[in-house]
């Protein structure tokens, strides 16, 4: 099977050494992370091509590994790159079965490619039991390490997919109505957030 041509299958297989060292710098601290929540179950929430949850896999993550894409193709690889190691679902996250939760629900680099971000936070919600990792662009850095490649001149710097932009500061508010917000890892340019269930 090719590998796909989306913008996060390029982005992980990108040859830029700074690119992949930034990306290889994320992978790390997500697998700490998840390990130290010692889940049982990962349900990754917008999976892609599933290059983390692989990564999980191969960390020695000792849970039962979940993923839910949209994009048909995008599950096609996943499931291609994981094969026994985890389930994918080719579904939307608000028609789930209500049954499938997770102690640890990741959703990385999502949130910013939604026209309504903050109106998915109660099926993602939903499905925590109790923990949640999620991630976004770091603004203004994500913009501005874009502009200093030459990418995305035209706007700034800003991805055409992307339809949200939050500083640190405003990623943790967003997630603040719905989640309490544990910690935030550094992981630049990205934001990750560590979040439980609001109590």
């Amino acid at each position: 099977m090719d590998e796909p041509a989306s913008s996060n299958a390029r982005k992980h297989e990108s040859r830029n050494p700074l690119q992949r060292a930034l990306i290889a710098h994320f992978t790390a601290v997500l697998c700490r992370e998840v390990a130290a929540l010692r889940p049982r179950r990962v349900l990754e929430l917008g999976c892609g091509e599933g290059y983390m949850l692989d990564a999980l896999a191969r960390a020695g993550i000792g849970a039962e590994l979940v993923g839910v894409e949209l994009d048909a193709g995008a599950v096609a690889h996943a499931r291609a790159r994981l094969g026994p190691r985890a389930t994918i679902h080719h579904a939307d996250v608000r028609a789930l079965d209500p049954a499938l939760r997770a102690d640890c629900v990741l959703v990385l680099e999502v949130l910013e490619h939604l026209e309504q971000p903050a109106a998915l936070l109660p099926a993602i919600a939903a499905r925590c039991a109790p923990w949640l990792v999620a991630s976004v662009p770091w603004e203004p850095l994500f913009r501005g390490l874009n502009l200093l490649r030459g990418r995305h001149l035209s706007r700034w710097g800003n991805h055409p997919e992307h339809h949200q932009t939050w500083s640190r500061r405003g990623f943790v508010s967003l997630l603040q109505q719905h989640f309490e917000v544990v910690r935030t890892p550094l992981v630049p340019p990205w934001t990750m957030v560590v979040a439980r269930t609001a109590t």
